[in-house]
Formats: structure tokens, C-alpha cells, sequence
């Protein structure tokens, strides 16, 4: 496993829109979040157009070449991506897989963002990280889980448990989460202790490019055969119908033969119709280590996960951590 350069103080930290822009209205959102990241030591150079009410930000040319140059230039130290949204699928035929092995770097970002991630890393051996986008650190007093993600630039990878408190409603009127519900992971099949590679992102995106020539899961999981692979699947909004039909073909295609354990995170948007996510899962994965309702995902707040790192994940009486080793 490829892993890029930890930050130091001064690096840049290069912005591109590969999905939406950022419409005016959240434009202090952003811009709180920037100052945040510059508090903390680094420098950002923003790209053409991310502060657009254009939906997509641009074309998939014009997204893709942003993130070419940014990989490209010298001067780039990370590539935080700008926001989610839909349609960054577009951009990967015009993505340099080849510059990216050279000169490898931090990718980051979280929801749509991760097409792009999670064929950096099943592609190219290079990890990548599912934390936050450039807009995530809008508040005045950041959250132990956006303390951590910074950390985490740096290469002081802490060992992250679930937190006591999650945000079940969002609160645009107060500033950070609404913490209003109680943090429970659920072992489906009974609590477990795992080791394996890390791999995953927003389960939708991982649909959208299953079985395409931007899927490298055969390979990477050819490579770490001996290690065995921690799934991790943040669900938006796709409906349990959905997610059990989606593992089926994951489990057909052989992906989990060398699975050593599955962690769902929180549904941002759930759609239940004829059955509940946790039957849905138990369906498929009837005699795995399992968690649901982790701390990973669009409902904050949520731990930091690098793609390709070794992790020991554990689980007991709804309480949870996870240790990841750059190895």
C-alpha cells in the first residue's frame, strides 16, 4: 500500500469541485471551514469554480483536469474535495491514474467523493481518506471527531471510539452538531474483535462503479488475500430493498470471500418499505461480524477512515473502536 506524504505546517491543500459547487448561501459555511483548516497550519488554494450554484460544478473535463493539475503540481500537498453531490462517476475516464501512482497525495472527502477515492485505491495501491469535505469544519469550536481528521493529516493516527452522542436532527440555528440521540452499535450477529484492510465509502457510489474498469476490489483484494478486508458502507439514502440486492451482487462478484468483518453507518435518509436495514443486512450477511448504526458517515459525527490502512475494529455492548496502522 502507497502511502502519500502526512502534512506540515504550511503545506497547501489544494480544493477542487469534483461533484456540486458551493452555491452563495453557504459560501460562510465554507468560508468558516477554510479558516478553521488555516488555524491549524495549513494553506488552501481553492479551484476555479467551486463556488458555484452549478450542478454539477462544471464539465466532467474541466472536474477531472482540476484534479489532474492539482496531483500534478509540486507546490499541492493534499486534494480536499470541495462538497458531494452526483455525477462525479463523469469525471473517471479523464482521471490520471498514472500521475496519481508518481505522485501520490491525500485525497479526501466523504459521500460522492467516493468513486473517486475508492478506485484511487483499488486502482492505483494508494490509500485514500473518507473524513470530511472542505465545507465540514464550519464551527467555532471543532468537534473531537474533526480534531481527529486533522490529526490524521499530520500522521497521528488516533485510536477513534464511538461517541457517546449522535446527531439525529440537523440544527442549522446552532453552531456545531445537535447531539440528541445515544451512540449504540449494533453487532447483529454477536460482538467480534477484527483485523483487516480497510475499504469502503457511501454505499451508492460503491453501486454506481461495481464491475467497470475503475473497480479494482478483485486486485486490491488479491493483494491482501493474507490480510483480509474490513468493509466499511455509509448508506445515504438507498433503501434496504436496495442494500440487500447490492451485497448479494458484491457477494456473487467473490468480494467478501476474504471479508473479516462489515460496519453500516447511521442512514442519513432512511427508506424501509417492506423491510428493516438490519434484516436487509442479516439477509446477506447472515454469519458475519457485522456492526449498523457505527459512527461512520453523513450523520455526524463520524470517525476518519483511511482506504487501505490495516484496522483492528472491535465491538462490545454497543461501544465500539477502531485502530488503523499504516503497514
Amino acid at each position: 500500500m502507497i502511502y502519500p506524504r502526512f502534512l506540515r505546517d504550511g503545506d497547501i491543500i489544494g480544493i477542487p469541485a469534483p461533484s456540486a459547487g458551493i452555491p452563495p448561501k453557504k459560501e460562510p459555511s465554507l468560508d468558516l471551514s477554510l479558516e478553521n483548516i488555516r488555524k491549524n497550519g495549513f494553506k488552501i488554494q481553492e479551484c476555479d469554480g467551486i463556488r458555484s450554484e452549478n450542478y454539477p460544478s462544471d464539465t466532467a473535463e474541466k472536474r477531472a483536469d482540476d484534479i489532474n493539475s492539482l496531483i500534478k503540481n509540486d507546490d499541492i500537498d493534499m486534494l480536499l474535495c470541495a462538497t458531494g453531490g452526483d455525477f462525479l462517476v463523469e469525471i473517471l475516464p479523464y482521471i490520471d491514474y498514472d500521475s496519481i501512482v508518481k505522485n501520490p497525495k491525500w485525497i479526501q472527502g466523504y459521500s460522492d467523493p467516493t468513486s473517486l477515492l475508492y478506485s484511487v485505491t483499488t486502482l492505483c495501491d494508494v490509500a485514500t481518506i473518507y473524513g470530511g469535505n472542505a465545507g465540514s469544519f464550519d464551527m467555532k469550536s471543532l468537534h473531537k471527531s474533526l480534531e481527529n481528521n486533522l490529526e490524521i493529516w499530520r500522521g497521528n493516527i488516533p485510536v477513534q471510539r464511538s461517541f457517546e452522542k449522535y446527531e439525529s436532527t440537523r440544527n442549522d440555528e446552532i453552531d456545531g452538531y445537535n447531539l440528541d440521540a445515544e451512540v449504540r452499535w449494533q453487532a447483529i450477529n454477536g460482538d467480534f474483535e477484527a483485523e483487516g484492510r480497510l475499504l469502503g465509502g457511501c454505499f451508492e457510489c460503491i453501486n454506481d462503479i461495481l464491475g467497470t474498469r475503475f473497480d479494482g476490489t478483485k486486485a486490491f483484494l488479491d493483494r491482501y488475500k493474507n490480510e483480509g478486508v474490513i468493509w466499511y458502507f455509509d448508506i445515504f439514502a438507498m433503501s434496504a430493498e436496495v442494500v440487500a440486492n447490492t451485497l448479494w451482487k458484491m457477494k456473487q462478484m467473490g468480494y467478501f470471500k476474504s471479508a473479516r468483518g462489515f460496519v453500516f453507518g447511521r442512514v442519513m435518509f432512511p427508506n424501509e418499505y417492506t423491510i428493516t436495514y438490519e434484516k436487509a443486512i442479516k439477509r446477506v450477511l447472515d454469519t458475519e461480524n457485522v456492526i449498523i448504526n457505527a459512527d461512520v458517515g453523513h450523520v455526524n459525527p463520524k470517525m476518519t477512515l483511511i482506504n487501505g490502512a490495516y484496522a483492528r475494529l472491535r465491538c462490545e455492548n454497543g461501544r465500539g473502536s477502531l485502530e488503523m496502522e499504516l503497514k
